[in-house]
């Protein structure tokens, strides 16, 4: 079997637009996407709103390993749930199409009591899209999250921006985090499987995401 890229999708942030954007990134790659953690299961989880934005086969929707109850940072939701989310077990799957994997919110979300996503993220070496607004506070929250991938060696495959254009911002956090740009993913509306898949097939280029299967580290 051809060798496959893993794709890691993290944010700057939590509630900038990254599951949609995984979402279409799922579609545009004709991929297989996973949820490791999903915290808050009473509402439409993040597999669901991809499943259903991506307009994905049920066999493309791999199952989380952890289901969380409430809408918390996993390490609290794991704890009021009675557990505790051993990272050691977190492996990444292997997929016979591009694999998709989002985390939550930002890099410095605990897992546990001992480990953030970024460790996580740093024991996979798997290349990382980093998704950033395009508001106020976006270029600090982008320099900083860029820092923190380099300082653990996380390859960095570039950045993805959602939101309105803002030339200058996006221009500002290429050039001072000498980070590429994946493209932007404006705000939809209608947000639909159609609308998303337009989008992404105007604002990024598939071939740039399938060179992560060249960045990631060998076992």
């Amino acid at each position: 079997m051809t060798a496959q890229p893993t794709i890691v999708v993290t944010g700057t942030d939590t509630g900038i637009g990254k599951t949609v954007f995984a979402a279409g990134l799922t579609a545009l790659l004709d991929g297989v996407y996973w949820k490791p953690v999903q915290s808050g299961i009473d509402e439409e989880t993040d597999s669901e709103i991809v499943t259903r934005l991506a307009g994905l086969a049920p066999e493309r929707m791999l199952p989380e390993a952890w289901r969380l109850k409430e809408p918390l940072s996993p390490h609290r939701a794991a704890e009021l749930d009675g557990v505790e989310i051993d990272t050691d077990a977190l492996a990444l799957p292997v997929a016979a199409r591009p694999l998709v994997v989002e985390g939550a919110g930002g890099l410095m979300v605990p897992v546990n009591r001992r480990t953030l996503y970024i460790d996580v993220f740093a024991r996979w070496a798997a290349p990382v899209v980093l998704c950033a607004r395009t508001g106020l506070g976006t270029i600090n929250h982008t320099l900083l999250s860029i820092e923190a991938l380099r300082a653990r060696s996380v390859p960095l495959l570039g950045v993805a921006f959602i939101g309105d254009e803002m030339a200058d911002t996006q221009r500002t956090i290429a050039e001072m985090g000498n980070v590429r740009v994946l493209g932007r993913l404006p705000r939809l509306d209608p947000l639909t499987p159609e609308t998303l898949a337009e989008a992404m097939r105007t604002s990024f280029n598939a071939a740039d995401f399938l060179e992560a299967q060249f960045l990631q580290a060998k076992p």
